[in-house]
């Protein structure tokens, strides 16, 4: 993933400490303020937390709820000890009703204590790229040594969004769930109010601690284009993430890239055409909010036989001097190997072997009668 940053724009202006703008598409930056600025970002942590959960892939494990697990202070999604909740349960509760009880609960039991949960949460964070951060613990709550940014946080929610499940989960308004002893159903309400007041949010995260002020994590989806907004510490987000995603809309465009292949012939050798023409296998959607460049690649020559739709190059898709995407140059027509015929012999050629084949009998002569009739 490649980004750089753009200039925070005047005309946009946000409350907070630290801010990016994010295309999901491409990890193109948009819009950032003190985006590698290491603070809080409180009940956003939940975030890795419940990618972690997900990626277990056991989403109807039932967990026995331990006095350990709940013993959190702060937003909860209501467990109890004795109570039986699923993993799935647990993703939501954390999602949507930011349960601190929630997200100990499944680090304890997937990391078999919070300190493990802990270290298994930084190597992932190490694996997305995220080098300024370090977590501590699974629910955000305060702590000297827990801390990240927003340019980590706004890769932490692309990669959580290419999980299916969380995807969806992060952008239900309201969930119904079954848990508790004995189980009984209850609906969460999800905390991000962008869900109602923004028709293009597709999730992701709220958080808010004295320390760390208010947090947000957003997404939107609009017209195939994916932008993740980040604030750390920001007294107006819900307006804030409304401003930069509808400035990101307005710059990142999804665009078709038409190759020009038309006057391109590749040369075949031993083939019984001399060249053949090529296409563009697809026609790639570029994201960008740059002007979008092609490159054409392709040997000097190819041998027969080829086949219509076999790939013999690439097409190489450049924006801002940064690669954002490749295509397949295939061959748009067979070429077959050359038929080989016998060429007739010459006058000339014939000749010229029956005077070589005279030459050879009369030197046999000579030497039969050198052996029967000389000294």
């Amino acid at each position: 993933m490649w980004a750089f940053t753009v200039s925070a724009d005047a005309t946009i202006g946000v409350s907070a400490q630290a801010a990016v703008l994010l295309c999901a598409d491409n990890g193109e930056v948009i819009y950032a303020v003190n985006e590698h600025e290491r603070l809080s970002m409180a009940s956003t942590t939940k975030i890795m937390t419940s990618l972690l959960v997900l990626e277990e892939k056991t989403p109807f494990r039932q967990v026995s709820v331990t006095k350990q697990m709940v013993s959190v202070e702060g937003t909860s999604m209501g467990l109890l000890p004795g109570d039986t909740v699923s993993f799935d349960a647990l993703v939501h509760g954390m999602l949507l009703a930011s349960g601190n009880d929630a997200a100990n609960t499944a680090a304890i039991v997937v990391g078999g204590s919070a300190e493990n949960f802990a270290s298994m949460m930084n190597r992932r964070a190490d694996e997305i790229g995220m080098d300024n951060t370090n977590f501590v613990t699974a629910s955000g709550l305060d702590d000297e040594e827990h801390y990240s940014t927003a340019y980590d946080m706004a890769l932490l929610a692309c990669e959580a969004l290419e999980n299916p499940e969380f995807r969806s989960i992060c952008a239900k308004k309201t969930a119904t769930l079954c848990y508790g002893n004995p189980p009984y159903s209850r609906t969460l309400t999800n905390h991000n109010r962008l869900l109602w007041s923004y028709s293009h949010a597709i999730g992701v995260k709220t958080g808010f601690t004295k320390k760390s002020g208010r947090c947000l994590v957003s997404a939107a989806e609009r017209d195939g284009i994916t932008l993740v907004a980040v604030t750390l510490n920001d007294r107006d987000d819900w307006n804030d993430h409304i401003n930069m995603l509808e400035y990101g809309f307005s710059q990142v465009k999804k665009s078709e890239v038409f190759p020009d292949l038309s006057s391109v012939k590749l040369p075949i050798v031993g083939g019984d055409v001399a060249g053949v023409a090529v296409e563009s296998d697809k026609i790639p959607a570029i994201v960008s909010s740059f002007p979008v460049e092609y490159k054409v690649y392709l040997r000097q020559f190819e041998y027969a036989p080829i086949n219509a739709g076999e790939c013999v190059g690439y097409v190489e898709y450049v924006s801002d001097g940064k690669v954002c995407g490749y295509s397949c140059i295939v061959a748009a027509q067979d070429a077959n190997v050359k038929a080989i015929t016998e060429v007739p012999e010459s006058k000339e050629s014939t000749q010229d072997n029956q005077n070589f084949f005279k030459r050879a009998i009369n030197r046999i002569k000579s030497t039969l009668y050198g052996l029967f009739y000389g000294n």
